[in-house]
């Protein structure tokens, strides 16, 4: 059990009205266990359609995974590709039944069962595997000893049944490898020039050591997979491999244990015990939202506004109306204003501020789409830049600047 193929069954995915996060998800899952996903299909809900994808992720994959296509009615083409494929037939299964009576009667919806009653009707080889949030249950088929798992399509259905269900069985039943992977974040070299300072490196890495390069904004993520049988020796191994790297990229490395911008800042302001606040006009929020996503951190996140209207940041932030008007509101100085006035709104040790034009149309003062000003201040320093990023859509545009603020905030911290 080593390659796995993921099926996504759904007119709205290939419409793009709906976002598939579920493989994306699973992928992740499956990684971890020793499972690499291959191949991601996504296809209508049609019987031939479904059949013809089982049909090619087995000749590559041991392990195929669908989501999406379960339904509660007898149109159901999902239910029936299964059968016909595996050569089955459907039949109610009683204990997914009465699993689903009690799913409706706890919620106080005993008076729909009836409707939803189709839900319990699942291929007769199939072994289920019940939901217990929502009214579709997994089924999963096996042939050749290459296993097919099927699952709904709704997110918060998935992610529990793949955790808590689905992982567990598949360790269980084969002999999986363990997978340790770390990160090494680098800030202020390009791609191309890191490749090149670690190639040596790179090219002695152990055979069980993969290494990947995942540039996000103008961070790179360095992205060490080490797999085999023992995981303490895998984990010391890798922590041995980034020791050798560290020095190559000295001056560059602003974390090796955490993953996302916002976690290693978390990390960070913890440590050092620092506080922090928010005065956002295009990036809408964007930025209280990423340090919010943190788990505990109301420690350090005082508050944040949304000053979007230029007269919010004179009343509230105290932003002189004399330097919007010399300036424009989109400038180097209503971004130093912004966060002072938020340091002090807010009394935190840091502060950060946005003040930009995200599109499409420019902005009142006349700036260019693309056009942000941030400002950065810690204590009584402050860093304020520029970004040009005409190029980016507008919910593009208010996720990189965000990263990037965080990301330079952390190189100031770090080298502080």
């Amino acid at each position: 059990m080593e390659k796995a193929v993921l099926i996504t069954i759904g007119d709205e995915i290939l419409s793009g009205n709906t976002v598939d996060t579920n493989s994306n998800f699973i992928a992740t899952e499956l990684k971890n266990i020793g499972i690499k996903v291959i191949q991601i299909l996504t296809i209508s809900d049609e019987i031939e359609t479904i059949k013809n994808a089982l049909s090619t992720a087995f000749e590559t994959g041991d392990l195929v995974i669908t989501t999406g296509g379960l339904g509660p009615t007898r149109d159901d083409k999902t239910k029936k590709a299964l059968a016909e494929y595996f050569n089955d037939e459907i039949a109610l299964d009683e204990v997914t039944f009465d699993h689903l009576k009690g799913y409706m009667e706890r919620r106080g919806r005993a008076d729909i069962l009836e409707r939803n009653k189709e839900q319990a009707f699942v291929p007769t080889k199939s072994i289920v595997f019940q939901n217990h949030y929502g009214t579709a249950p997994c089924m999963m088929m096996e042939q050749d000893g290459k296993l097919c798992y099927s699952l709904p399509g709704v997110p918060y259905e998935v992610k529990p049944l793949i955790k808590d269900q689905i992982i567990p069985y598949l360790q269980q039943r084969f002999s999986l490898h363990y997978i340790h992977t770390r990160i090494v974040s680098v800030v202020g070299i390009p791609e191309s020039i890191l490749a090149d300072k670690i190639e040596e490196w790179e090219l002695a890495l152990p055979e069980n050591i993969a290494l990947s390069y995942l540039p996000v904004g103008t961070r790179v993520k360095l992205r060490l997979t080490a797999s085999g049988e023992n995981e303490e020796q895998l984990k010391q191994r890798t922590e041995e491999e980034i020791q050798k790297l560290l020095p190559l990229v000295q001056g560059h490395v602003i974390a090796v244990t955490e993953d996302k911008i916002e976690n290693i800042l978390a990390e960070m302001l913890t440590e050092r015990n620092l506080t922090i606040s928010t005065a956002e006009s295009c990036t809408g929020g964007e930025l209280a939202k990423m340090i919010t996503s943190v788990s505990g951190s109301s420690k350090y996140f005082l508050g944040g506004m949304v000053a979007y209207a230029t007269e919010k940041k004179i009343k509230i932030l105290n932003v002189s109306r004399e330097t919007v008007d010399e300036f424009t509101v989109v400038s180097e100085q209503v971004a130093q204003e912004m966060a002072k006035g938020c340091q002090e709104l807010f009394e935190t040790h840091i502060s950060l501020s946005t003040t930009g034009v995200a599109g499409p149309g420019k902005g009142e003062d006349g700036k260019d789409v693309g056009t942000v000003y941030y400002t950065i201040r810690i204590n009584d320093h402050e860093v304020t830049s520029k970004l040009y990023m005409p190029h980016l859509e507008r919910v593009d545009f208010m996720d990189f600047v965000s990263q990037k603020v965080i990301q330079d905030l952390v190189s100031l911290l770090v080298n502080s």
